[in-house]
């Protein structure tokens, strides 16, 4: 005869060893330093805006630069990049459809075609479609008219005419038109050390 006590004490539960791996996973869990936290603050605004180290390095030095707070300087002169206007202006459903956009010659600033996304928008510039661009009837279709049809908001610093395809800069992005959850002073910190 089988002693069942014996046998219910042999046997594992299989919660238990749930229990002492998580135990384990939390035991494991580190807290993120503060370089890792400038770090991770300056990944995500450089994914957002679509920018390579050293071409963020250069925005962040020329913010640095101007007049008032290094960080929201930093997040102005990226609200100002073309690319980003363009986006901004729904006239590209993605920022990186935006960027080709402007490369293949599509994008016109004050009636000048402009082949560089990373160019700096000013007051009062006018962004336009080339017109042998809105000729092209599935281009119009799929592209631009498909992200203007959404009910997306245009930011308050920039103007849009949907009839005629066109936007204007009304003033320069100020940090509460920045729509992206970021603490640039990480970013500032990081880059001061």
């Amino acid at each position: 005869m089988i002693n069942k006590a014996n046998t219910k004490s042999k046997l594992k539960d299989p919660r238990a060893d749930s229990d002492s791996s998580e135990k384990s996973a939390k035991k494991s869990f580190k807290r993120t330093s503060a370089y890792g936290r400038q770090l991770e603050e300056k990944q995500k605004v450089k994914q957002a805006y679509g920018l390579r180290e050293k071409q963020f390095r250069n925005v962040f030095e020329k913010a640095t630069t101007m007049e008032g707070t290094p960080g929201e300087n930093l997040l102005c002169l990226l609200e100002r990049r073309l690319d980003n206007v363009v986006y901004r202006l729904k006239m590209a459903i993605n920022a990186q459809q935006a960027r080709q956009m402007i490369v293949h010659g599509h994008v016109l600033v004050n009636g000048k075609k402009v082949t560089s996304p990373s160019s700096l928008v000013f007051l009062g510039d006018v962004i336009s479609l080339k017109h042998s661009s809105l000729q092209k009837e599935k281009f119009v279709e799929t592209v631009i008219d498909k992200r203007m049809n959404i009910a997306i908001k245009v930011p308050e610093w920039l103007e849009l005419n949907k009839q005629n395809r066109v936007g204007k800069i009304l003033r320069y992005p100020v940090r509460s038109d920045i729509q992206i959850p970021v603490e640039e002073y990480l970013i500032v910190e990081l880059y001061s050390r």
